[in-house]
């Protein structure tokens, strides 16, 4: 049988993709044990707290193991997938080593030998931190994953977990508290679910497929023992009920909106408005050659307007720096285009929008809005917007009132445009009508500065010539 040797094998190892990220689920593998890979080709694609993103292979080899399965929450820093590089073919009978099949550290004895086959491989660009690589020393080579020292356990529980007695002759099963709270409300006892995740820790998937399948005892039981009390029945009905995982791009959304609303200081001003003049100019650009293959629709104009009250009343673009205490003043705008997605709503920004030209900025929002669509919005795309517009008219909805994306101080909903009746020249005209909602940061906005710009972007949407005169 042919065996690799140590040298040859790198452990590619999960990059912080965005900006300190700690963790990614990976959500789909391109390759499987066997397969030949070269340097940069995509092997998997991970869903962090930003966005989805492909991981590319930074060097020629065979793969080996895959660490993980699809849908394994994994820690930036931690080897998710082995790759042989000495060229040679994989051989079909191959077993991975035993001691391959626990993503654990190596013992002491063996830490030389990891550091020779330089085990440090990352994305060009990325870096992990060399404490977040090395892992608590075992007890001893004869001690199996499952067990763990106090001080893990300390970890795992979490300041302030209530303590719970292990059995007799067994050790406290490694679950973190959100877990153990799952198995306690499902009446399972840890000490009979198999664990499947990092280090013999028991995993949420790892509970519900003890609730839905037969349960393995542990060996070291005592005879003696009672049984382990049967399962309870689940405490919801799952005929009437889905319950789905809170994580990815839901989780970042839901607490970044908490951290929003409990912040700043929400002020939200309306103002309807007549832009009759504005959708017939969105006709005419359709037709322009200059706009020829470019995605023209009244968000175009709407951001446009938008860019152009801003720099009539520039504090407006502005954020506030609690640590320092300051307001600080952009001169530059990053414009954030909220969109829904499958995995949740994003917020990915044009960058420098404002020296953007008409044309410029509707091929921007184009491939913004296919990107987003696709799933494809990097982590970078999402960061350091200044400004946003969400456009919630697309679903019928007529206006609400916006939450600010974190580090902003202003949004602007455009609701759904309807032909209505309107005094128009004296006279009541059916008109196309649509009503605007701007939210602002009522700490570094008052009323006069967030009402200025929200009647500017209502005037150069009523008079589309103004963009002219004002830009």
């Amino acid at each position: 049988m042919t065996t690799m040797t140590e040298a040859s094998v790198r452990e590619f190892k999960m990059p912080d993709v965005g900006e300190g990220l700690t963790e990614a689920e990976i959500l789909k593998w391109f390759v499987q044990p066997g397969d030949t890979v070269t340097d940069g080709q995509v092997v998997c694609e991970v869903e962090t707290a930003k966005a989805a993103v492909e991981l590319p292979i930074p060097y020629d080899g065979v793969v080996r193991e895959l660490h993980f399965p699809e849908g394994t929450t994994v820690d930036v820093g931690t080897a998710i997938i082995a790759v042989d590089v000495s060229g040679g073919a994989a051989p079909a009978t191959e077993q991975p080593a035993p001691a391959a099949e626990q993503p654990a550290a190596p013992s002491p004895a063996e830490e030389p030998k990891a550091q020779a086959s330089g085990r440090q491989p990352v994305l060009v660009g990325y870096g992990v931190a060399a404490s977040s690589t090395r892992r608590r020393p075992r007890k001893g080579p004869e001690v199996p994953v499952q067990q763990a020292s106090t001080a893990i356990q300390s970890e795992l529980n979490g300041h302030g977990a209530e303590p719970q007695a292990a059995p007799a002759g067994r050790e406290r099963p490694l679950a973190k508290p959100p877990v153990r709270k799952l198995a306690k409300d499902l009446g399972v006892d840890l000490t009979t679910v198999v664990p499947t995740g990092p280090d013999g820790v028991i995993t949420r998937e790892d509970v519900h497929a003890a609730v839905a399948g037969p349960q393995t005892a542990q060996p070291e039981a005592p005879v003696a023992a009672a049984p382990a009390p049967a399962p309870a029945a689940v405490s919801y009905d799952t005929t009437r009920e889905t319950r789905v995982p809170v994580k990815g791009v839901r989780k970042a959304t839901a607490a970044a909106m908490v951290g929003s609303a409990f912040t700043a200081p929400h002020v939200t001003e309306f103002v309807t408005v007549d832009v009759t003049r504005t959708m017939k100019l969105v006709e005419e650009l359709k037709e322009d050659k200059e706009f020829a293959g470019l995605r023209v629709n009244p968000l175009l104009l709407i951001a446009k307007a938008l860019l152009v009250a801003i720099k009539r009343n520039p504090d407006i673009n502005a954020s506030w720096d609690e640590a320092a205490q300051e307001i600080v003043v952009k001169h530059y705008v990053n414009l954030g285009i909220a969109a829904a997605t499958p995995r949740g709503l994003i917020v990915p920004n044009i960058k420098d929008a404002h020296a953007k030209t008409l044309p410029q900025l509707a091929e921007s929002l184009g491939e913004l809005v296919s990107t987003a669509r696709e799933g494809k919005t990097s982590p970078a795309s999402m960061q350091g917007g200044t400004v946003t517009i969400t456009n919630v008219g697309v679903f019928g909805v007529d206006t609400g009132t916006p939450l600010l994306n974190p580090g902003e101080s202003a949004i602007l909903a455009v609701g759904a445009i309807k032909l209505q009746p309107w005094v128009h020249k004296g006279k009541v005209k059916p008109r196309q009508v649509t009503t605007l909602a701007l939210s602002f940061d009522h700490r570094l906005v008052d009323g006069e500065l967030g009402s200025k710009v929200l009647a500017d972007v209502a005037a150069i949407l009523e008079q589309p010539k103004r963009l002219i005169t004002w830009s």
